[in-house]
């Protein structure tokens, strides 16, 4: 058998092709597996579904217009009533839970507004929960939103240097998540990072009779820069300094191990990464490593820089945004938290 020659398009010379790596020694040919999308979609891996997501929404009091975030296209702060009608549209469409954030009528040092049982989030929760029975509500527990510091728990002042007391700050913590069990809640998700605190909320339900809410934790929740919008978003940011004094360092992963360890000795039903697009090698390591439902959160930062990208014709929203959401369950995500769930939901196929 003769050798073929083919056009070199580089520098128009010819090339010899020896018929030992011709057409007919290929035996192994991957690429039969891509030749149609039915092909494709039949040995697809990974399928990101609705009823994975959860759906972060914000609640503000009665008194307060409807607000778009600016740095958030497409995401709002909500009244009760408006909250319950986009938790409605978010079923229509096949999502299964919603998460609550609360920004309050007033802010004081402890956050106390955040167990008023009038609070937005109570209210949001119990009409979700009314129009809305089979919905899934998670209310984010943290002090940040409610405190006039910003920060996520008691401040106390060690030799001219402020910073959160842990221990002091738990008993905030089951103060606002017995206030949102009362109110309906699911679950309850503790963001706030304090030591102990998964254990020190599952105690107090337990002590109360609510054996069967359930507790999402913010496990590995690290000190990140993608979390800016969302300040915007909750009017969280801190009045000073910063929240590296309890929020993890970028850099650890065996830290985040063992966090994540600790809530699930403490009696977390979920563990949570978040970020997710930075950590998809701790959703991983958690997926590896526990045997619970592993949650990851899709944070502002990461839908705003697809959403401002898009705007500026630099990438194809969408498909970005579907092949985030499913780089994140491929890494090992049972659940993601995500403000592209309904824009998700309204284009899936399955």
């Amino acid at each position: 058998m003769t050798s073929k020659t083919i056009l070199d398009p580089m520098n128009s010379a010819t090339i010899d092709i020896e018929p030992a790596v011709g057409r007919a020694s290929l035996t192994h040919r991957p690429r039969r597996l891509r030749r149609s999308e039915g092909i494709r979609a039949m040995v697809r891996e990974t399928i990101v579904r609705p009823d994975d997501l959860i759906y972060p929404l914000f609640a503000v009091p009665d008194n307060r217009p409807k607000v778009e975030i600016g740095a958030m296209p497409g995401v709002w702060q909500l009244r009760a009533r408006e909250v319950v009608e986009e938790a409605k549209r978010a079923a229509d469409k096949g999502i299964r839970a919603i998460l609550l954030f609360g920004i309050p009528e007033y802010k004081d040092a402890i956050g106390s507004s955040s167990w008023d049982p009038s609070g937005p989030v109570q209210a949001a929760t119990e009409g979700i929960k009314k129009a809305l029975p089979g919905m899934t509500v998670m209310t984010d527990v943290c002090m940040c939103e409610y405190t006039d510091h910003g920060h996520c728990g008691v401040i106390v002042d060690r030799k001219g240097t402020k910073d959160v007391d842990n221990d002091q700050t738990l008993a905030l913590l089951v103060k606002q998540s017995l206030s949102f069990a009362n109110a309906g809640a699911d679950f309850v998700a503790p963001s706030d990072m304090m030591d102990g605190r998964i254990g020190a909320i599952r105690r107090a339900l337990d002590d109360r009779g609510m054996t069967d809410i359930g507790i999402m934790a913010y496990s590995a929740k690290f000190a990140s820069g993608f979390y800016g919008p969302f300040r915007e978003a909750a009017e969280s940011a801190p009045q000073f300094g910063d929240r590296r004094t309890y929020q993890m360092d970028p850099a650890n992963a065996r830290e985040a191990l063992r966090e994540m360890q600790l809530d699930a000795e403490e009696g977390a039903d979920m563990i949570m990464v978040k970020p997710a697009l930075s950590y998809l090698d701790l959703i991983r390591v958690a997926r590896e490593n526990f045997n619970l439902p592993i949650a990851a959160y899709n944070v502002s930062g990461e839908y705003s820089m697809v959403k401002a990208a898009a705007k500026l014709g630099w990438i194809d929203g969408p498909r970005v945004m579907n092949e985030i959401l499913t780089s994140i369950k491929r890494a090992g995500a049972d659940l993601i938290i995500t403000y592209h769930a309904v824009e998700f939901a309204e284009t899936y196929k399955g």
